[in-house]
């Protein structure tokens, strides 16, 4: 017995004899794990292991939890194997994990971790972990968190509202479906209609080609360079500029690694994970594996997003308008 709460085999109770969610902290600072295991216990988590990421890879005999937070910002040939086979254990657990990493370690750490859905983090400060740690309670029905302020809610509800706007959108643009319906409010105006020259023809459902790769740079140059006269979070469009990226890509034949669409995407790595996150889920990004090296993978357009980027910039076309 510890002060009020009470252990019993797998489960630990507070005061009202209620389950409290159960922690594992996995980082080699000594004293991140001690910050974190602060702030656990602030937030009602019943932190139930620590140690060295060493140690984690002789945890497969114990049950994970429910939470395993590990920080890892440099990962080998070892540390790639433990990850991997941890995200394997928690898709199977239903554990969730957060894991936190530097921006050189980025693509390495995402490539071994496609199983469980983890929550990524990029070199974050300890109210980012914080706020990590209140997404995964919040999933579990906790709402102890008192670190999560309101704000930090409002941009997770505004992230998932706007995502949830464009994969719509998107969807409503598929073949035969029509644009531009009454009261839709559209993120983008992906328009549908094919422009053909005369004495050729086009089928409705047939999508125009992608635009120029160059004309895509360019767009992607004029709006980096509003940095340099206003705030940058004042234009702030993670979703458009990493869309814009992708497509440039596709049209110069590139794979776009997740550390890469990162920098495209004009925010901080931890928040660009996020609405990566969030478009993978909402089905306009792909993660695509590298066949000759596990360690890599990479991101695309899926293919509905490719059409409705296509019919947009087509749509500009005729009238000469310039995308911003």
């Amino acid at each position: 017995m510890r002060g009020t709460d009470v252990s019993y085999g797998d489960f630990a109770y507070g005061e009202a004899g209620q389950a409290r969610t159960r922690l594992s902290i996995y980082a080699d600072r000594p004293n991140l794990r001690a910050g974190v295991r602060e702030d656990a216990v602030a937030a009602g988590l019943e932190v139930t292991a620590t140690g060295s990421l060493e140690d984690l890879a002789f945890e497969d005999v114990r049950p994970l939890g429910d939470i395993v937070l590990v920080d890892c910002p440099q990962v080998d040939a070892r540390g790639t194997a433990v990850l991997a086979r941890l995200d394997q254990t928690a898709r199977r657990s239903g554990t969730r994990l957060i894991v936190s990493t530097s921006v050189e370690a980025l693509d390495c750490v995402f490539s071994c971790m496609d199983q469980s859905d983890p929550i990524l983090l990029v070199d974050p400060d300890r109210a980012e972990r914080v706020l990590a740690l209140g997404r995964v309670m919040a999933t579990f029905g906790q709402t102890r968190l008192r670190e999560l302020s309101e704000d930090d809610r409002l941009m997770l509800l505004r992230l998932t509202e706007q995502v949830g706007q464009i994969a719509g959108q998107i969807q409503r643009l598929g073949p035969g479906s029509g644009a531009g319906a009454a009261g839709s409010g559209p993120v983008f105006d992906f328009g549908q209609r094919v422009e053909t020259k005369p004495g050729t023809t086009a089928k409705a459902d047939t999508p125009p080609e992608m635009p120029p790769p160059a004309l895509v740079r360019r767009i992607l140059r004029q709006r980096q360079q509003r940095g340099r006269f206003f705030e940058g979070d004042l234009f702030a469009d993670p979703a458009w500029d990493m869309l814009l990226d992708l497509t440039a890509s596709q049209g110069e034949g590139k794979r776009v690694s997740v550390t890469s669409l990162c920098i495209a995407s004009g925010v901080p790595p931890t928040t660009a994970l996020r609405w990566i996150g969030q478009m993978v889920e909402a089905g306009l990004f792909v993660r695509v594996c590298d066949d000759s090296d596990r360690r890599r993978a990479f991101i695309a357009l899926s293919q509905s997003t490719q059409d409705a980027m296509a019919r947009y910039f087509a749509q500009l076309e005729p009238s000469g308008a310039m995308p911003l």
